[in-house]
């Protein structure tokens, strides 16, 4: 997905290589050094989409609210108290599970020195990175973990409520439903810590992350919302 700013970049570009060219043709007509210029011009763009295709994975990164905002409306016994569950349960402990000595030997083994500070482990350590390898808001902090927003998408639009008192609403306005739908974007067989073996689906089949049984462990539904 491109933005103004990457358009803005290749129309710069453009216009340099058109003037690079002019002044080839009419000064030296070298034709050697228009081939440099274009296979910069190509690289540049190349690392343009690089960027931007690496930023579509991530939702808009004006949107989130970060987990305080979640937290005004969503705790309590008499709402289910997701914000507490989460808090104890393991995406908010996330990043802080990076400095452990587990996290430390896979990081090892990957040439990770310090996984907290390592962008191949952020991504999914962290939604203020969002499965990329920059950060992707200042918003969240990184020492949240993984929170609410990986989940459910960033909040900005659904977050009144008013549009909280309908479903339908909050998904036209960006909640990701279901929840699971990006659950494999971290849990799949690039994690250091993959065990193609840690779940038996109803079928007996052994596979390494089933969506189903691991949202069980960490559900945290709202007993006033009625399931139709």
């Amino acid at each position: 997905m491109f933005c103004s700013c990457h358009i803005e970049m290749i129309s710069s570009l453009l216009a340099v290589f058109s003037r690079d060219r002019i002044f080839n043709t009419r000064i030296k007509r070298d034709g050697d050094s228009m081939k440099k210029s274009a296979i910069a011009a190509g690289v540049v763009l190349g690392v343009i989409i690089a960027m931007s295709s690496q930023a579509g994975d991530a939702p808009d990164a004006t949107l989130y609210v970060g987990v305080k905002s979640c937290k005004m409306c969503h705790k309590g016994e008499k709402k289910g108290d997701q914000f507490g569950k989460w808090e104890a349960g393991p995406h908010a402990k996330a990043y802080a599970n990076l400095a452990g000595a587990d996290a430390k030997a896979a990081g090892a083994k990957l040439g990770i020195d310090n996984p907290q500070a390592s962008v191949k482990c952020l991504k999914c350590h962290s939604t203020a990175y969002s499965w990329t390898e920059t950060k992707q808001t200042e918003t969240v902090p990184v020492e949240e973990g993984v929170s609410c927003e990986s989940c459910h998408g960033a909040g900005k639009n659904y977050k009144s409520s008013e549009t909280m008192k309908s479903h339908d609403d909050c998904v036209k306005n960006g909640m990701v439903y279901p929840a699971t739908k990006n659950c494999e974007k971290c849990h799949n067989d690039k994690s250091p810590s993959w065990n193609p073996e840690r779940y038996t689906t109803k079928d007996g089949k052994k596979v390494g992350f089933d969506a189903e049984q691991a949202a069980k462990k960490i559900e945290h539904p709202d007993p006033n919302i009625i399931k139709k």
